[in-house]
């Protein structure tokens, strides 16, 4: 091991920009840090980068927080800035706020900044994209090679792939592959016909951003089981007592809808359920066989995803508001053929119960969430790893396969040292992995965890709840 080793971490989203933060504190002198984000800001990411002002975060921003920080950090220093009081919105009644998101994306890229700024030169960051790692190094795409001692992939969500029927079409003007693009949507026309082929939380910011926009033609959402996210709680509860983290998957199962039960005898509402059981997620998934694992993808994921990963009340008004006066309907529904014009897309439609039918929009806009099980192929640099054998996709199709301590599994099963992986791509193995604070304590468990691999004597926090 190098005198003064060098951690490379790939991906300057919040997951690479907080294990950054967290390695600069506790590192000792001589250890130092490179961040690869192609972004001029990191912290961000896809997620807190977004421009668009009806993105909000899907918490109260006293949830909001990375792990080395007292409670309510993100709250206080967000209720200091002029975004806040220039956003009335953001405020609810009750007194809790939901910042627009960029606002938690500027906050992490400050404390970046600062540490970094702290750091006498020990924390760099290069807008560079990484292509290989071996004994040399890390290779970026400039050229570049940099030495690694350890390599961190924090790296994002795949993009969305086309669903087969759409692929034909990628280049039809009423096709809007990537909400998330920036304009993407500002072409819509105030009385245009839209479909939205999804009906999770993308779609929910998708419709909230046209809404703004101005759009009030008629929207059909449509997805296999046509469940919209649910509304996260105004205001605060107490926590629910309720144990879930032993049994098969039917008997927790039942004792969750039993609490739900029990819950609202006492006017509790079902969400103080469902965060008892998001804060016991990690040790509840792994308790799971993997058969068992199997079938809650399989089986239950659609119904849990839309009640763990809640919308902003802002976005729920929205939603509440044109399902009520009719410019919105959702859907159970298949898309089973796809055809066009010049000008509009016209969609068959086989619904759970009823008869197919067709469907002509000016736009149809997919929201079906990140191509998951695509990952390893998503970018130059784990492409060249999973040919070499040193990563490789989890058996559930979630991300990347990681051993307990996060380092990344290679073709042959065996743990590859020099590998760690961070965030939602380890959630095969973790479960919990998705939102926050479960993404900020992996990232500070990874920090640690990648100064003990170096041979230093810090308690490593292994990634678990």
């Amino acid at each position: 091991m190098n005198a003064e080793p060098q951690v490379v971490i790939v991906g300057g989203g919040f997951s690479g920009a907080a294990v950054a933060i967290e390695l600069l504190r506790l590192a000792p002198e001589g250890v130092r840090v490179i961040l690869l984000e192609p972004r001029a800001v990191p912290g961000a990411g896809v997620a807190y980068s977004t421009t668009e002002p009806s993105h909000r975060i899907n918490v109260p921003a006293a949830r909001m927080q990375l792990a080395d920080e007292e409670e309510g950090a993100f709250d206080r220093w967000y209720r200091r800035q002029p975004a806040f009081a220039d956003d009335p919105q953001a405020l609810r009644e009750e007194g809790t706020v939901y910042p627009q998101r960029a606002q938690f994306g500027l906050y992490v890229a400050q404390r970046f900044a600062n540490a970094a700024r702290n750091s006498g030169g020990r924390l760099t960051h290069l807008r560079e994209q990484a292509l290989t790692f071996d004994e040399r190094g890390v290779t970026t795409d400039s050229g570049r090679l940099l030495e690694a001692d350890l390599l961190v992939l924090a790296i994002s969500h795949p993009p969305p792939s086309l669903p087969r029927l759409a692929a034909p079409f990628r280049d039809h003007p009423a096709l809007i592959a990537n909400p998330w693009r920036s304009e993407a949507l500002t072409a819509i026309a105030s009385d245009a016909r839209v479909a939205v082929m999804g009906t999770g939380l993308t779609m929910a910011d998708t419709l909230a951003a046209i809404t703004r926009l101005g759009h009030r033609g008629p929207v059909t959402a449509f997805s296999r089981r046509g469940l919209l996210s649910r509304s996260n709680l105004s205001g605060e509860s107490e926590a629910w007592p309720g144990d879930y983290r032993q049994g098969t998957l039917r008997q927790r199962l039942r004792r969750i809808r039993e609490d739900i039960s029990r819950a609202a005898e006492q006017g509790l509402p079902w969400q103080v359920v469902l965060d008892a059981v998001r804060n016991q997620g990690q040790t509840l998934w792994q308790g799971l066989t993997f058969a068992d694992r199997q079938r809650f993808l399989r089986h239950l994921r659609s119904y849990w995803d839309v009640h763990r990963y809640r919308i902003a009340p802002q976005v729920a008004d929205v939603l509440s508001q044109r399902s009520n006066d009719g410019s919105l309907k959702v859907l159970a529904a298949r898309l089973t053929a796809l055809d066009s014009d010049t000008r509009t897309l016209t969609l068959t439609l086989n619904p759970r119960r009823g008869q197919p039918y067709t469907l002509t929009v000016d736009h149809l806009i997919l929201t079906t969430g990140p191509a998951h099980n695509a990952l390893t192929e998503s970018q130059p640099l784990l492409q060249e790893l999973t040919r070499r054998g040193l990563i490789r996709a989890d058996a559930l199709g979630l991300g990347l396969d990681v051993d307990a301590r996060s380092h990344a599994i290679g073709r042959e099963g065996q743990s590859t040292p020099k590998i760690l992986v961070c965030g939602p791509a380890a959630r095969g193995r973790f479960g919990e992995l998705m939102g926050l604070p479960q993404v900020a304590d992996h990232a500070a468990a990874i920090a640690g965890e990648t100064l003990a691999t170096l041979g230093f004597s810090l308690p490593a926090r292994c990634p678990v709840s």
